[in-house]
């Protein structure tokens, strides 16, 4: 079977090699995906939870995180993209440039560089700049952020969507894709 996925705006389309990397190979609709990807993420929220790791602001807990959060449905999961995406820097950079965000955001922990909900917003912008992998980079970088105000700064997390659901499209999504220049 084929999936056939449509994509809201703003959300980054698959390649066919991308697509291919999908465990189950039963899915054949958008919705289908987000439930099973839904469910890793909650399987990777309760990794996190029992998880008592202290460097989390590495990128090699950034790889391991969106293994523990996508990869019991992408093969790829973990693992940098390849190819050009329609955001992100070229592939061929991508490690230098989350191991220079991580590094940033060691140093503005240690120093006080900013309060903690800015020192997040900085992280999760730029790792979604970055954005490492071939998927899940916007729900990845969010929760990024949030374990890095509970575990760094021992701060609550932000509320990212007001209680709105960002996989659907609205106004809510159209905002928080445009960032500030939306706001």
């Amino acid at each position: 079977m084929t999936i056939k996925l449509e994509y809201p705006e703003g959300a980054t389309p698959l390649d066919p090699n991308e697509l291919g990397g999908l465990k189950y190979k039963h899915i054949t609709t958008h919705g289908e995906l987000d439930e099973l990807e839904q469910a890793n993420i909650a399987s990777g929220l309760r990794w996190l939870a029992r998880m008592r790791r202290k460097d989390i602001l590495s990128d090699d807990f950034a790889i391991e995180l969106h293994r523990r959060l996508f990869g019991e449905v992408w093969d790829w999961a973990g693992a940098f993209r390849q190819t050009g995406k329609n955001i992100g820097v070229d592939p061929i950079q991508i490690g230098i440039q989350l191991r220079d965000l991580m590094d940033d955001a060691r140093y503005w922990a240690e120093h006080k560089t900013y309060p903690p909900k800015e020192a997040a917003v900085r992280l999760h912008h730029r790792l979604v700049f970055i954005h490492p992998f071939s998927n899940g980079n916007g729900r990845h970088a969010r929760i990024m952020a949030d374990t890095v105000l509970d575990r760094v700064y021992g701060t609550e997390p932000i509320d990212w969507t007001a209680g709105a659901d960002l996989q659907k499209i609205g106004e809510r999504r159209t905002a928080y894709i445009a960032g500030p220049e939306g706001s």
